[in-house]
């Protein structure tokens, strides 16, 4: 089924991954429904308070689905889908896969800047979304999205009762109706393996999120093959910690679980003691993070009080892992940090639970599927050889063809025979081993000298009072830019720009890395792909230097 603005694949393409197997030709639905028929009486779903069987959850799934279609949704409709990490984003979003519709994803932190701009984008007919969210108010930006959009129809509210033609998920998820009359109404919404399945919103520090339209195929490509590579399997039990509304929770946790037939636990905490908590008492054998959260957690005081012997692999990704963070949450944890890196367009690479230290600790490990091409090239697009910086790329099954509706974009970042840059600077070993060298617009130049800003992030990681730090260039009127690097401490810690300086000094680093300044913060400022928001920080030094 043709959807418009999306760069189809090449025709010798689709050929090609399809004789090899390398597309499975499956959806999303049918990946759901074969676990489900796999593991009918296990425990598939746990969430606060409700626990569902593989069987159970298959006929909430499929309930809701038939009464999507009811309720006048045809095959291809966008339909945003804007939950925190509650149980019912994992119902919604195969209910939504299993009505042939095709879901945008959103965090319960976009703005509604963000919200409409997506909206727009990708004309969406459905949206569902929590009436309130903590302290957040979703009414008034619902009825300014709706104002602004004609196209949105249908507004499904979760956790309170509908208002006017709003719909309720709790009255969707309910059917008198006989389980043979749905099967038959899902059996004729499948859609195909091909078709556009979900639109994700690229990361970013800067503007506005671009659209990257994923199919059945290439993201069952992706989920197959990151699953495989940190062993997931039929016995774990798998914490979704990390925000479900981005997609390393959702590719590396939620769809994982279910290619494999693991146990799903979702909460809604990234308080330690929670975490600590959950994996205690549902023995949680896995869980995806990021930087962020994980050093919160093996720097949390009372780590000790509890028994985390069940976690035995802790995928990280979204952001730089300092070797010093991975050092430190294998010795206090016993858990094996597996090293990842990944991107809504498709590209992924991790390291694996069986790789030696010197890969854990200083390399993303090697691309999750042996089938993607995933180079590094010069300035000029040419393939840099083994060792040499460049810029990473890649295509291949796994790897998509194109934002939606941005032809100047895809021209800028893809080549001409077809490879996705992806805008890190990066290395590939003799072994294939990549590792991230930096950001290509993510460098700190100070007197003409280029400074990576992962440099100094790495070197400052290092001081045991630092949970997390941001390194970006601070204006300054003589040398252009200088090191400003922004520190949330860990806990019962405090700092000084001395003793950073003293700390740097005594593991040999570069002077060049010593920062001019440092800035406390309470909290990091994230973007909704889990990375310090580096466009918030520059914007708080530069007003801080003005009002000086």
């Amino acid at each position: 089924m043709a959807f418009e603005g999306f760069t189809p694949y090449d025709s010798s393409a689709v050929e090609h991954y399809n004789s090899k197997r390398w597309w499975l030709g499956l959806t999303l639905g049918d990946m759901f429904d074969k676990t489900c028929d796999l593991y009918p009486q296990r425990e598939a779903l746990v969430g606060p308070e409700k626990r569902y069987t593989w069987k159970q959850l298959r006929e909430q799934v499929d309930r809701m689905a038939y009464n999507l279609i009811g309720e006048g949704f045809e095959k291809g409709d966008t339909v945003l889908l804007q939950l925190p990490n509650w149980p019912e984003f994992v119902i919604c979003y195969f209910a939504l896969q299993k009505a042939g519709l095709v879901m945008v994803l959103l965090t319960v932190n976009h703005s509604a800047r963000e919200i409409a701009h997506l909206s727009q984008l990708t004309r969406p007919k459905g949206w569902i979304v929590p009436a309130r969210y903590r302290k957040t108010d979703f009414l008034p930006i619902i009825d300014q999205v709706r104002s602004e959009n004609s196209n949105l129809e249908k507004v499904i509210l979760v956790g309170e009762s509908a208002r006017g033609t709003d719909l309720n998920l709790g009255d969707l998820l309910q059917s008198d109706v006989d389980s043979s009359e749905i099967q038959r109404t899902l059996e004729n919404a499948r859609p195909d393996p091909g078709d556009v399945c979900q639109i994700l919103p690229s990361g970013g520090t800067t503007g506005l999120p671009k659209g990257a339209p994923r199919t059945h195929n290439d993201y069952i490509c992706n989920i197959e093959y990151k699953s495989r590579a940190w062993d997931i399997n039929p016995t774990d039990t798998c914490l979704v910690v990390a925000t479900v509304g981005h997609n390393l929770a959702l590719l590396v946790c939620v769809s994982a679980s279910v290619f494999n037939g693991a146990k799903i636990v979702i909460l809604d905490s990234t308080y330690p003691a929670d975490f600590c908590k959950t994996v205690q008492s549902e023995r949680i054998t896995c869980t995806g993070l990021v930087p962020t959260l994980i050093s919160r957690i093996v720097k949390y005081e009372n780590l000790g009080d509890f028994d985390l012997t069940s976690l035995h692999k802790i995928y990280v990704g979204a952001a730089n892992s300092p070797p010093e963070l991975v050092r430190e949450v294998e010795a206090k944890i016993g858990a094996r940090y597996i090293n990842a890196f990944g991107m809504v367009e498709g590209p992924i690479c991790q390291s694996r639970p069986d790789d030696p230290v010197e890969i854990r600790f200083g390399t993303i490990g090697r691309p999750c599927c042996p089938y993607d091409d995933i180079v590094t090239l010069d300035a000029s697009g040419n393939k840099t050889p083994v060792g040499v910086e460049g810029e990473l790329a890649a295509k291949g099954p796994g790897v998509f063809t194109g934002y939606l509706n941005n032809p100047q974009a895809n021209q800028k970042e893809f080549t001409p025979d077809g490879y996705f840059r992806t805008g890190d600077l990066a290395t590939i070993d003799e072994k294939g081993c990549v590792r991230i060298t930096g950001r290509i617009k993510d460098i700190i130049i100070r007197g003409g000298e280029n400074i990576a800003a992962r440099d100094v992030e790495d070197a400052i990681s290092t001081f045991s009072s630092v949970e997390y730090v941001a390194a970006l260039g601070m204006p300054d009127p003589d040398l252009g830019e200088v090191v400003c690097a922004y520190v949330k401490l860990a806990q019962g810690c405090s700092i000084t720009h001395d003793a950073v300086i003293e700390h740097l000094a005594r593991i040999g680093a570069s002077k060049v890395l010593y920062p001019a300044r440092i800035e406390v913060v309470e909290e990091m400022p994230l973007t909704a792909a889990g990375k310090a928001d580096k466009k918030i920080l520059k914007k708080d030094i530069v007003e801080k230097l003005a009002t000086k």
